[in-house]
């Protein structure tokens, strides 16, 4: 066990109760998260506000493990087994109870039920899931995937499957014009079709495949003007067959970012100012990753400053990051991957988000950011040409909306009760002008001081780089302090404090 990894502060895998509490459900609820999601360690004895290590005390320390094992063993449902065990941290001894992804999911409390006592992880805090998490969770629990169930009611006309069989031919033969053609006995294979006796049943993935049925199935494509969702240039709404909106959207995409020129010798070449392979890639990994149980919809963004791909749901069962990054893959849609597979939108399996950097660093653009949340999995693509680090220049202090009037109505205006909470008698905040995206981050981080840039981001609806500005504005003018490291650190709100 690295020691680092238990002393840089809390985050979605680790957290900290100094003493235990006599109230067990206000640790219990942690535990069941981390089993829900991707696991963590709960450590007892370490400050969580300050992250001093104070201990436990030799005769106390048995006697804490037996206490919290035997509360997971009566709470729990289903059964959790942690491990427990001591650990040294600077020559005190602190409660270690570590968590594993559990395979038996949804993990709830006993005393309230399922529906009110099913928790998860989400940054470093723990809440209570919704009804669609819930669902998703009783999907992996019954290692059923959604795209695979027999859609109910749902007809299956002849003209269907003719029509699904021949759009599938045409994809696949673009790339290998030798492969055999897919017919109906194909989709019963790939259980895209369910047949008993003479009737087909379709799955929910064969719903996907050939229609608008489901109102959830549509991707929303944007562009703005500047770098937050406050003015649309064009919108469009795409429904029907998912390759088809996969497809759509890509085409829109290469509508609105700019076509350049090179001349290679004797020839003219042209080339987009994001690489084609990265913007397909994010658009198809949306679709094929995404929650199908959650009825949002995936969304993609063009801002001056990026391309901006939104999918419902988190990484699914249990699967971390860093895990995606280095090429591990645990389908969630199992039908919509295989499909996807053999008519070649998907080329190999996890490679996803390595080959979006990689076309990212061959083209020369900045590292692609990756926000994963429990309810979605953001993807951003930067623009080049944009420099929202340059605090000397009047287009900084546009981007960043220090007078829009649509932004601080967006994200909440400079309003008497935001002044309040976050101080409206500081003589600090007298004396210094802030714009109202500043005003909205310090209140967030009064409420919550661990969270990140991207969590930020996503609740006021703008990218993390606009985050990162503001902040820098704030620790400039000394209303904003870091404490601890950039990873599992807290930020202190100096509001009220003299200037």
């Amino acid at each position: 066990m690295n020691i680092e990894d238990l002393i840089n502060g809390e985050s979605k895998n680790v957290e900290y109760k100094e003493i235990l509490p006599e109230i067990s459900e206000k640790y219990i609820k942690t535990i069941v998260a981390f089993a829900n999601t991707q696991g963590g360690k709960l450590i007892v004895g370490i400050s969580d506000k300050s992250r001093e290590v104070v201990g436990i005390s030799p005769e106390d320390l048995f006697l804490t493990m037996d206490k919290i094992a035997n509360a997971v063993a009566d709470s729990c449902e289903p059964q959790i087994i942690p491990e427990i065990e001591p650990y040294t941290i600077n020559g005190r001894t602190v409660i270690v109870v570590n968590i594993e992804p559990g395979a038996a999911r949804p993990y709830y409390l006993k005393s309230k039920g399922k529906d009110k006592g099913t928790y998860i992880r989400s940054g470093a805090t723990t809440r209570l899931a919704d009804a669609y998490k819930i669902k998703e969770l009783e999907l992996e629990g019954s290692k059923v995937s959604w795209d695979e169930l027999v859609c109910v009611g749902y007809k299956v006309t002849e003209k269907a499957i003719k029509k699904l069989c021949s759009d599938l031919n045409s994809y696949r033969k673009t790339f290998d014009k030798a492969l055999p053609n897919i017919t109906r006995i194909n989709l019963i294979n790939w259980k895209v079709l369910k047949k008993t006796g003479e009737d087909y049943f379709a799955s929910n993935a064969f719903v996907l495949l050939t229609s608008e049925y489901f109102a959830f199935s549509k991707t929303q494509c944007a562009v703005f003007k500047g770098i937050d969702r406050n003015v649309f240039v064009d919108k469009r709404e795409y429904t029907g067959p998912i390759y088809k909106q996969i497809e759509e959207s890509i085409n829109f995409v290469l509508r609105n970012i700019r076509l350049g020129a090179k001349i290679d010798g004797i020839f003219r070449k042209e080339d987009y100012e994001l690489p084609v392979d990265a913007i397909r890639e994010m658009i198809v990994n949306a679709h094929c990753h995404r929650n199908w149980t959650s009825e949002s919809c995936v969304q993609v963004a063009i801002y001056d400053d990026r391309l901006e791909v939104t999918s419902p749901g988190g990484l699914y069962n249990g699967l971390t990051f860093e895990e995606a990054l280095s090429g591990h893959s645990r389908l969630r849609n199992r039908v919509i991957a295989n499909v996807f597979s053999q008519i070649r939108l998907v080329e190999a399996w996890g490679t996803g988000l390595r080959r979006i950097r990689n076309a990212a660093k061959q083209y020369g653009l900045g590292e692609p950011e990756f926000v994963e949340m429990p309810d979605m999995f953001r993807v951003s693509l930067y623009r080049k040409n944009v420099d929202l680090y340059n605090t000397s220049s009047v287009k900084e202090e546009i981007i960043i909306g220090e007078t829009s009037e649509k932004t601080t109505i967006n994200i909440g205006e400079t309003s008497e009760k935001t002044i309040k909470n976050i101080g409206e008698t500081s003589e600090k905040i007298k004396k210094v002008k802030l714009n109202s995206t500043q005003l909205k981050i310090l209140e967030l981080l009064q409420e919550n001081p661990a969270m990140s840039a991207c969590e930020l981001a996503n609740l006021i609806g703008i990218s993390s780089r606009n985050i990162e500005v503001n902040i820098k504005k704030l620790k400039e003018k000394k209303l904003l302090e870091r404490q601890g490291a950039a990873r599992g650190g807290r930020w202190i709100v100096l509001a009220d404090k003299e200037a």
